[in-house]
């Protein structure tokens, strides 16, 4: 199963658990999924961190709502600027 953002994932080496907030794809063909914590650590905001695609699991897959694949809300046309006149 791919891994996509917003899955609650788990390193296997490592045991942390978190939400998949980024993938990112290397040159030569290396995915990253990077994990944040979903627990605070002594109040604060926990780092997020980084690992090889392959050691992570899927805990429980997103459901997007209402079956939506998109999260992206309307965007305004872009306009071009009028040429000024003198």
């Amino acid at each position: 199963m791919k891994i996509q953002l917003g899955d609650r994932v788990k390193d296997s080496i490592t045991g942390l658990t978190g939400i998949a907030v980024a993938k990112t794809q290397w040159l030569h063909g290396c995915e990253r999924i990077t994990i944040q914590p979903e627990k605070l650590n002594e109040g604060k905001v926990p780092d997020t961190a980084t690992f090889d695609e392959p050691q992570v699991v899927v805990v429980k897959a997103q459901q997007s709502p209402k079956g939506r694949t998109d999260t992206g809300g309307p965007r305004p046309e872009p306009q071009r600027k009028a040429t000024p006149t003198r």
